[in-house]
This record gives C-alpha cells, structure tokens and sequence, in this order.
C-alpha cells in the first residue's frame, strides 16, 4: 500500500506538472489584450456578442482596435447598446477592423490612401504621413502592441464602418443635407449631370454643405433651389468636389482644385475651407463620413467660386 500510495503521488505531481506546463506555454492572443484593458470594454462586448472570440485568437492577424470613445462616438454609449444591436452587423463591422496577416507599423509605407483588404472583404484606405498612421481617417493612437501569440493591435480612436451608399445615396439618408440633395438633383435637370458624376465610381470628397449653409447662402427652403438655375447650382455644386479621396488626416494646407475648375483653401490646422468668392472661410464641422465610391466632409457654409 506504502508503494502504491507514493506511486499515486508520483503519478499525480506528473500530471500538474504538465497541466501547470500547458498552462504556461499558452501564449496571450488579441482577445486577451482587449480583455485586460479598461479602454476596451465596448470592443470587449463586441466581440463576444459577435461570436469572434475564438477567431481573434489567431497568431496571424492585426487588429485596429477603437477605444470605448470611439464607440460612443459611433453611436453605442454603452455596452447594452452593442448587445442590442444585431448581431450580424456588428460581426461585419469588426471584421472590418481586421487584417489577415501582420502588419505592423513599421511596414506600412509612407503613401497616401493605401487600398487594404480587410477579414470582412471591404476596404479600407491606410495612410501614413508626418502626422502618423490612420486609416479612413481615424487616427492610430498606439501602434505595435503585439500579443504574445504574435498577433498585433493598433489603436484607433473611430470605429471603421464599411458604407455600401454612393455619396448621393448618402446624402439622401442624412436630412440635414436635403437642401444639398435638392441642389444636386435640380443641377442634374441641366447639362452637367451631377447625380451620375457623383453617383460614378469616383473616388471623389465633397465638402457637402448643411441645410442651415444653404439657407444662410440664400436659398430660403428646398422650393427656392428646385426654381435655381440648373447650370448655376452645377457650378456651385462642382465646386465643391475634389476628384480624388481625401480623409481629414490627408488634406494638408493649401490651394487644391475641384472638378469644377477652379481652387479652395485648406487650412489643415484649423479645419477650414475657403472658396475664392467667400469672405470667411467655411469651417469642416464632421469629417471622414465614409461612402463606397469617396468621402463627404460636412461644412457651415456654401463655398463660393
């Protein structure tokens, strides 16, 4: 009995051994990081509403991770918010955030606007300049925490969201810019076509005036712009387009043209836009409002050419 029990004991120090030894040897994924971190506990809830916890295990992935502020920026204030909403969406929303490989920021080269496909199959544009790595515009705030199973996270400070609407349809679904979408479609009833410009493949950025720039530009209600000129709202309208994609973290100071011809004023640092016949430049009051084919910066006043 004396030997069977020390054999038992033997036996059983051998087997917590190698329990405590699996234990150690399992290296801290994604899902870990995200866990341990106070700023995460949105993305936290996202992900296991989602059903990703096992998927952002693998040691082959970068994750661009958006704080909790950046949730509630996005529109869920708190974690019921996120479990309320379905659970499909969100899934889609942060596959989106994820690369299937390893990226870290030290391979990202400096360009602007770098077309990257994401887990989710959309996607997104990274940009690295002097003023670091974003991507679609929302800012990497830490780059290169890496996961002991060699997965890395970057920090953002926006939730990406894949837009599937083209710039008209998106100022359709906004209605502070029905007066811009007036404008639009009573400027296609002449010559220059502007819904199938801006419906086109692009890509293109439109600095997309509020209904309160319209009227303090003169145009009392929608009635009064569907009476304007279809020619003059097209010049004003093109004007207000750059034929390219530019997020808030590309402009950069300076005279840029739009597709109508003529040039605007950027003043990158304070978030302005200015046409050659305003007084006062208008200011950029929502940026990086994503759209399949471009980007819309909301601005308080109708840029004058």
């Amino acid at each position: 009995m004396k030997i069977l029990s020390i054999f038992l004991l033997f036996t059983l120090s051998i087997l917590i051994s190698c329990t405590d030894d699996e234990a150690t040897t399992e290296k801290k994924s994604v899902v870990d990081i995200v866990t341990n971190d106070p700023n995460f506990s949105l993305l936290e809830a996202a992900v296991v509403h989602a059903n990703l916890v096992d998927a952002l295990k693998s040691e082959t992935i970068t994750v661009f991770a958006p704080t909790d502020q950046a949730f509630k920026a996005a529109g869920f204030a708190n974690e019921a918010a996120i479990k309320a909403a379905d659970k499909n969406v969100i899934s889609n929303i942060l596959l989106y955030h994820v690369i299937g490989s390893l990226v870290p920021s030290s391979a990202i080269a400096t360009k602007d606007n770098a077309e990257v496909t994401m887990l989710s199959n959309g996607k997104t544009f990274v940009t690295r300049n002097s003023s670091g790595v974003s991507v679609n515009g929302a800012k990497v705030v830490t780059a290169d925490i890496k996961a002991e199973n060699g997965a890395i996270v970057h920090v953002i400070d926006a939730v990406l969201i894949a837009e599937t609407k083209n710039i008209v349809a998106l100022a359709q679904s906004n209605p502070n810019l029905s007066f811009l979408v007036a404008a639009v479609l009573r400027a296609n009833e002449g010559a220059t076509k502007v819904v199938d410009i801006l419906s086109s493949a692009g890509p293109f950025t439109v600095f997309a005036p509020t209904n309160d720039a319209f009227k303090a530009a003169g145009f009392a209600s929608e009635t009064a712009i569907k009476a304007a000129d279809p020619a003059f709202l097209a010049t004003v309208l093109t004007y207000h387009v750059i034929g390219a994609r530019v997020y808030s973290t590309n402009l950069t100071t300076g005279d840029v043209s739009t597709a109508q011809g003529a040039k605007v004023n950027i003043n990158a640092a304070n978030a302005t836009v200015k046409g050659l016949s305003n007084t006062t430049p208008s200011k950029i009051i929502a940026v990086n409002i994503g759209a399949s084919n471009g980007v819309v910066h909301v601005i308080d006043s109708v840029l004058l050419p």
